[in-house]
């Protein structure tokens, strides 16, 4: 299942970059998502950086019939690996969730574009779950909660570019 959203931020690029660079911020993400627990790697190579977030999130992400096989909560990884500015200073990066002990993969992009008024940050991507009979209805719900990343980032990356 496909996914796709957008972020209009009113900051440049390399301001955005930076607060997706930052520990403080990718950990307050993973705090607004409903981790229980989070810990946050950043690895910064010349203007490349790696975000890993690792959450122990509730299973209110799963869909109710299958919570009692993923027991009280899910650990999931989120890996986003973003290159060194492009072309007129765009952002690539490559994501990745993977969600321990359910059939799920999350894979797809990000990017970072430069517009009139700031920056656009873009997100498309894959939801595939390995359950014969039942991989659309998990697909779906795996879907909505990358949206709640999603808006929880916007939500929260506004405020910080306010400050």
């Amino acid at each position: 299942m496909q996914f796709a959203a957008t972020i209009d931020y009113p900051a440049d690029v390399e301001t955005v970059a930076a607060m997706l660079a930052d520990e403080e911020f990718a950990g307050a993400r993973a705090e607004r998502a409903g981790a229980l627990e989070h810990r946050v790697e950043v690895h910064r190579e010349g203007r490349a950086f790696t975000v890993t977030t690792r959450m122990k999130m509730p299973t209110t992400i799963v869909p109710a019939a299958f919570r009692s096989v993923v027991g009280d909560s899910l650990d999931v990884r989120m890996v986003e690996a973003w290159e060194e500015p492009g072309a007129g200073g765009a952002r690539h990066s490559t994501l990745a969730l993977d969600i321990h002990g359910v059939p799920v993969r999350v894979v797809g992009t990000q990017r970072l574009e430069a517009t009139a008024t700031g920056c656009t940050e873009t997100y498309a991507g894959e939801v595939t779950a390995s359950v014969p009979l039942f991989g659309g209805p998990i697909e779906e719900a795996a879907v909505r909660t990358v949206q709640q990343v999603v808006d929880v980032e916007r939500e929260l990356g506004l405020e910080h570019l306010a400050r």
